[in-house]
């Protein structure tokens, strides 16, 4: 399986309300439940009106479309990922998976993924 690296930081916020939200910028995840409005992006385009943020975060996604019939896909890549002290922030979209994992063991968690046969595109 084939993964993707984000070449820029990320932050995961969570916000009062979309008013800033420039859904024209080039990464932006936002989630909305009964109970909170969340945001993963760029760092530099964290809106205002965040009340809570985490920067410090970057990603992979993996490549491809993935049919909503596969099975733990996510699964092994976070198991691998625990088995090796790394914590996991991941989002879904309609076509695939994110993977946040803090700046400071993004090496190491490339490095792991590798070693369990995933290859990696977009490491400088």
């Amino acid at each position: 399986m084939r993964l993707k690296a984000i070449p820029y930081d990320l932050t995961v916020c969570k916000l009062n309300g979309t008013d800033a939200v420039d859904l024209n910028r080039e990464f932006y995840f936002l989630g909305k439940t009964d109970e909170e409005i969340s945001l993963v992006c760029r760092t530099e385009d964290t809106p205002d009106n965040t009340t809570h943020r985490d920067d410090g975060w970057k990603g992979f996604r993996i490549e491809g479309v993935l049919d909503f019939s596969l099975i733990g896909i996510l699964s092994k890549i976070s198991s691998v990922l625990a088995d090796n002290s790394i914590g996991i922030f991941a989002v879904s979209t309609y076509n695939t998976d994110y993977i946040l994992v803090k700046n400071e063991n993004f090496d190491k968690a490339l490095s792991v993924l590798g070693q369990a046969g995933y290859e990696i595109d977009g490491v400088t």
